[in-house]
């Protein structure tokens, strides 16, 4: 009997022993998994890119007198063709917003021409040769996709000439005149790497009309025309941008 009752004291004691041990392994397995940390794309900082695409004006020339006075339309035409450029600026980001501020420059080829409605035998070109934009940005990110409305102040290099038909020489021009106006745009951009963005722009410049004075090749005054211009342009870009992708956070449940 006695020889019993040490082997049941001994059995209980192992049996407590072995309890908080295996206690002790399912509080470990117990605890919840760790979250999964996911990197969130950064908008902010400095980036610098190019731009190439293709835009197109709208022209109708206007006959007036050296007072501005409206004599006659002398006709409309499309001036348009290809662009390459470069733009700069800084973006910052608060929360899903983005805010930023861009100048922009291009090369441009847009050209088209008309015969004068008024002096048949005489051709009407336009060119733009260059343009600038100034604007600022105001945007909404879904992590690495970023849509944008932009506007502010825009540049152009205009060049007008008149030919003769026959002979094709030119008959007069106004040389090379810069034109400020506004521009409004919209954009959509995709990081696709730490630092690189590609994306599409579309931006309308309002440039109003201007009364433009002629003369022929060696100096002399011509005539005047009032002008009427408004630019619509198409452009991809690529942008890259100095600073990190973005700082983990943990996902949310």
């Amino acid at each position: 009997m006695k020889s019993f009752l040490l082997a049941t004291v001994g059995l209980v004691a192992l049996v407590g022993i072995a309890a908080p041990t295996s206690a002790a392994d399912m509080a470990v397995k117990a605890r919840p998994p760790a979250p999964v940390v996911a990197p969130i794309y950064d908008w902010t900082g400095f980036y610098i890119g190019a731009n190439g695409g293709w835009g197109t004006s709208r022209k109708c020339w206007d006959f007036v007198t050296p007072a501005g006075t409206f004599v006659t339309a002398e006709g409309c035409h499309d001036a348009d063709g290809g662009t390459v450029g470069g733009q700069l600026g800084y973006r910052w980001q608060a929360g899903t917003w983005v805010f930023g501020i861009e100048g922009q420059g291009n090369w441009a080829d847009f050209q088209g021409s008309n015969e004068s409605l008024f002096f048949p035998g005489l051709r009407n070109e336009s060119r733009i040769d260059a343009f600038g934009l100034i604007t600022g940005q105001v945007g909404y990110a879904a992590n690495n996709v970023l849509f944008y409305v932009k506007g502010g102040a825009a540049v152009t290099a205009d060049r007008f000439r008149v030919f003769d038909i026959p002979t094709g020489l030119v008959v007069a021009t106004t040389g090379d005149d810069t034109r400020w106006g506004a521009v409004v745009g919209a954009g959509i951009e995709f990081g696709f790497a730490p630092n690189w963005s590609v994306g599409v722009e579309y931006n309308h410049l309002f440039m109003q009309d201007r009364t433009h004075t002629f003369v022929d090749p060696t100096g002399a005054f011509v005539g005047n025309d009032r002008i009427t211009q408004d630019v619509d342009i198409v452009t991809a870009r690529i942008n890259y941008r100095f600073g990190g992708f973005g700082a983990p956070v943990a996902a949310r449940y």
